[in-house]
């Protein structure tokens, strides 16, 4: 066996030596078509016995996962947050073909759905819970669901990996170990067109366990864990077929997905001391491109106001972490902020940043341009 293990790399490093940079990115590229990795998550998996350091429990921005949660048991019932939304059992609901858009700005797509929002949230509910996620948080009147964190060991076809790689696929699933990787998505919704239609945005979280220390002093906990685009990408086209499109066409939109373009965000100064982003897009692309950007942070979203323009977000600012948030608890120190937007002609908007408890601390301001600055980033 040994000999047999021993042969094999000797032919991967001569194959490496040989291909070009170039040979080699087009292999990795095309090793896995989409589709093929059949998504497996473990819904009976129980990960509550891991010891988290208390200092890893306190949500920031860059790092926003409630781990306080995550360890805890999950209560099966949906997390209501409007009480109008209560989960019910969940039944099959037949889907007729739909027609379904696919849009694309850099690392991110999304679906325009020809179907009302109040179908396509049932449906999308319907499919995470059949993915075996626990819905955490639903807030129908917000358009957003949040899922549990599952692990995935997802099914890559042999065919898709090599004879190579499929080789040592099968020999170390059976003598190694390797931490686990678990997943969170987040769905959000947004009424298009008169409410006829509906927009998706779907992102996904991912924690990963790692090792501290060596030997007797060795322990694991949970760190957030690089975006797998893929897996999104994998994702959101296992909603689409869900939601109606036939898998062929699927598949086929989201690889021809035409490029928007970029999105021009500046970061500039505003009133009274707060920062503020400049869009350079009209109303309704920026309100748009804001929905995504909050949700793909993993900010907590309380509410939006439609008519104002306007988000309300709780979160704790950077100051408040650390020795405060262990001396007054997390909750002591989270606050509701207001991220507004206001049309300064079709082609231009700006974003402010506004403390509702109207204080106007020096601490807040400053918050407001780490805040916006790394919104900025994600565009």
């Amino acid at each position: 066996m040994i000999r047999i293990i021993t042969s094999f790399i000797c032919i991967v490093f001569f194959l490496n030596g040989c291909l070009s940079e170039e040979q080699k990115q087009t292999i990795k590229e095309n090793r896995v078509e989409l589709g093929d990795v059949k998504i497996n998550y473990y819904s009976d998996k129980s990960l509550t016995s891991l010891e988290i350091p208390p200092d890893l429990t306190s949500p920031s921005y860059e790092n926003s996962f409630r781990l306080s949660e995550f360890v805890r048991n999950v209560n099966p019932n949906v997390v209501n947050l409007t009480n109008n939304d209560l989960d019910k059992e969940p039944k099959k609901i037949l889907v007729a073909p739909t027609d379904i858009l696919v849009k694309k700005s850099g690392n991110r797509r999304w679906l325009i759905v020809d179907k009302a929002p109040d179908l396509v949230w049932d449906l999308s509910k319907q499919f995470l819970k059949e993915k075996g996620f626990v819905i955490k948080k639903s807030n129908r009147k917000i358009g957003i669901m949040e899922t549990d964190f599952l692990e995935n060991k997802p099914k890559v076809p042999a065919k898709s990996m090599g004879l190579i790689r499929s080789f040592f696929e099968s020999q170390i699933d059976n003598v190694s170990y390797t931490l686990p990787v678990v997943d969170s998505y987040k769905v959000l919704l947004e009424p298009i067109d008169s409410g006829t239609k509906t927009q998706v945005n779907l992102s996904i979280f991912s924690m990963a366990e790692v090792i501290s220390g060596s030997g007797k002093n060795e322990t694991t906990f949970w760190q957030a864990s690089e975006k797998n685009f893929a897996l999104e990408t994998e994702m959101l086209y296992s909603l689409m077929v869900y939601l109606g499109s036939e898998s062929a066409s699927a598949r086929k939109k989201i690889l021809d997905a035409r490029e928007e373009g970029k999105v021009s965000v500046e970061l500039k100064d505003g009133f009274n001391g707060y920062a503020k982003l400049v869009f350079k897009l009209n109303l309704l692309d920026t309100w748009d491109n804001m929905s995504w950007a909050i949700t793909e942070s993993n900010l907590e979203l309380e509410d939006k106001d439609l008519k104002e323009r306007a988000f309300y977000i709780k979160t704790a600012r950077t100051d408040d972490k650390g020795i405060m948030s262990k001396l007054f608890g997390e909750d002591a120190i989270f606050k509701t902020y207001q991220i507004q937007l206001k049309s300064i002609n079709e082609s231009i908007t700006e974003v402010y940043f506004n403390d509702v408890a109207e204080l106007n601390e020096k601490e807040t301001k400053d918050f407001s341009y780490e805040f916006l600055g790394k919104i900025q980033k994600l565009f």
